[in-house]
């Protein structure tokens, strides 16, 4: 018996079973105690095993997390509730900054780049046994790392930068395995792991990227990989200073086992400068880029490049699965990437531009916020519920800390890439009279 839900089941697939309805039904809710696998086996009148055995379908599967002594839990937020359902409902007068989309005024017309994509699969059609790269894609990838300082590797093309994630995580790390992770950070990211049966331990941060403190504590709890984004991270817009990179190489150089991933999706749409975490000492790394941000959330390519081992293994399990990404649309990409089709400079200057207004608005307030890179800008909040539902009420829609936060304190992320000065400052003062005189929360450390 749990509470007014008893548990039933004869077989592992059976009682896993029950529970994830137990938890998809709401009768088990986030943070729940499972009884100890004896405990619950003599309820049933089964054998420990079995037990044992569907605990770890669960655990697989991302919906509970188990802890030796500790006993298991349901996931404080389990894949099948995914965080970008938490939604705000947008009125008709309002303003939603909550979407964290780029601005289609600053999408290149992909039109012509079909076109010619079209046109070369005319002349050579695309058929099994194909090359699964573009090979012009790829020397336009291998020129863009390397300028980057990048150390020389196999490159690979996946469905945008989660599914890279995903692809590379799962190439490397088993169920159960242990993963660091930004807080607040990329909530798709933080909804995947659990989904894999891999558990997020959060690092913290500030406006130059992960506390190199706070990495190495995570390190030192064992986990199997590290992610970090390099520039424009989502929420808070953090971006890695030489400084911290240096910092943070130092700290990882002692974990040569340890799988480093660095996403740096915000490639074609920022104008700080890239700063790589690879070290001379990182046996298993990935860097991953995107054409989401630059070109178009439907231009579903990212490019990565990363040690033999690890790509070799992506690559592999991706012929075996998917085969390979449409060749149509990475010749469309080559095109928009080779015909600079989205100018970094003017594409950079907008988003800082619109980025600097709200925050020097809110600064003018007393209102601290974060937001160095990229499309958003975070604004630590006392309390994340009321403060959002007073925004409505004004006409603003943004998008809840929840949806990003494991451990960090509550804030708000603001999309601004549509948001022109004006707004900015009529946004500003509607957010300082909700706040009052207090400001906003604490800042991010």
């Amino acid at each position: 018996m749990l509470g007014d839900y008893p548990l039933k089941g004869r077989r592992a697939s059976e009682i896993a079973a029950h529970i994830e309805q137990g938890v998809s039904g709401g009768q088990l809710t986030p943070g729940t105690a499972l009884p100890p696998l004896r405990d619950l086996a003599a309820e049933l009148g089964v054998n420990p095993n079995t037990v044992a055995a569907a605990y770890r379908l669960l655990r697989d599967r991302g919906v509970i997390e188990t802890a030796g002594r500790k006993g298991s839990r349901i996931l404080p937020r389990p894949a099948l509730t995914p965080r970008d359902q938490i939604r705000i409902p947008v009125p008709p007068h309002a303003r939603d900054l909550s979407t964290g989309n780029p601005d289609t005024a600053l999408l290149p017309d992909l039109a012509q780049a079909l076109a010619v994509a079209a046109e070369a699969a005319r002349t050579d059609p695309v058929l099994y046994g194909h090359a699964a790269v573009d090979p012009r894609l790829l020397a336009l990838a291998r020129a863009s790392f390397e300028a980057d300082g990048l150390p020389g590797g196999p490159i690979v093309v996946a469905s945008g930068s989660l599914d890279t994630i995903e692809r590379t995580l799962g190439a490397r790390l088993r169920p159960g395995d242990a993963v660091a992770v930004e807080d607040p950070g990329w909530g798709s990211l933080l909804d995947l792991l659990p989904a894999l049966g891999l558990k997020p331990v959060a690092v913290r941060l500030d406006d130059e990227g992960p506390l190199p403190a706070s990495l190495a504590a995570a390190l030192a709890e064992g986990v199997r990989a590290v992610v970090v984004t390099s520039r424009a991270q989502n929420p808070t817009g953090a971006a890695l200073t030489a400084r911290r990179a240096e910092a943070l190489r130092a700290v990882l150089a002692g974990h040569p086992e340890v799988l480093l991933i660095e996403d740096d999706h915000g490639h074609g749409m920022v104008d700080q400068p890239y700063h790589p975490l690879v070290g001379a000492g990182t046996r298993h790394w990935a860097v991953v880029r995107s054409a989401a941000k630059a070109y178009g959330p439907d231009l579903r390519i990212s490019v990565a490049v990363g040690d033999e081992e690890t790509i070799g293994r992506v690559a592999g399990r991706l012929r075996l699965g998917a085969g390979w990404v449409s060749l149509l649309l990475q010749r469309a990409l080559a095109e928009l990437w080779q015909g600079d089709a989205a100018p970094v400079h003017r594409v950079a200057a907008v988003y800082r531009a619109r980025r600097d207004a709200l925050l020097g608005e809110l600064a003018a307030r007393g209102i601290a916020a974060h937001g160095e890179s990229g499309l958003n800008v975070w604004v630590p909040v006392p309390d994340e519920t009321s403060v959002l539902a007073a925004l409505v009420q004004r006409g603003w829609v943004a998008a809840p800390g929840a949806r990003y936060r494991i451990q960090s304190p509550p804030g708000l992320r603001f999309t601004v890439a549509g948001l022109e000065p004006a707004q900015a400052r009529e946004l500003a003062e509607d957010l300082a009279a909700v706040l009052g005189t207090g400001g906003g929360g604490s800042r991010l450390v």
